[in-house]
């Protein structure tokens, strides 16, 4: 459970090169939430110079007290399309409203106006294997 901004900095961590298709995005206006499903890289497993095997996992989040979402620079008709999360912002309002930021690669995101941070992620698979660890560019 996130409640602050320092909260959403470990779940940026914990999502950091999740992957997701846009059809797995849901914004829900009356219920005032924004859920997503996407498969996490577990980076708690994967520690420095260690070769692999590395690991994914199904994951969900959402966030409440929402009162708006925006897609940027995203084709929310093309369920299919695969989008890769970078990091999980927050920016500061007035009396801790704010705007949550899902920060995805190649330029698109997630803008999310809320009334406070009030969010959750929980596994809900088993990890499964994968070769590969993502790679950065410094």
């Amino acid at each position: 459970m996130a409640g602050d901004a320092e909260d959403l900095g470990v779940f940026s961590a914990c999502l950091q090169d999740a992957v997701a298709k846009l059809g797995d995005f849901a914004w829900l206006p009356a219920e005032r939430r924004f859920a997503m499903v996407a498969n996490r890289f577990v980076w708690e497993c994967a520690g420095k110079g260690r070769a692999g095997p590395f690991a994914r996992v199904r994951t969900g989040l959402h966030f409440d007290d929402v009162k708006a979402a925006q897609f940027q620079h995203l084709r929310m008709e093309a369920k299919d399309a695969v989008v890769e999360l970078l990091a999980v912002r927050f920016e500061q309002g007035d009396d801790g409203t704010g705007e949550i930021i899902l920060d995805l690669a190649g330029g698109g995101g997630v803008r999310l106006e809320v009334e406070s941070i009030n969010a959750y992620l929980s596994d809900m698979s088993e990890p499964w294997r994968t070769r590969a660890k993502p790679k950065h560019e410094r």
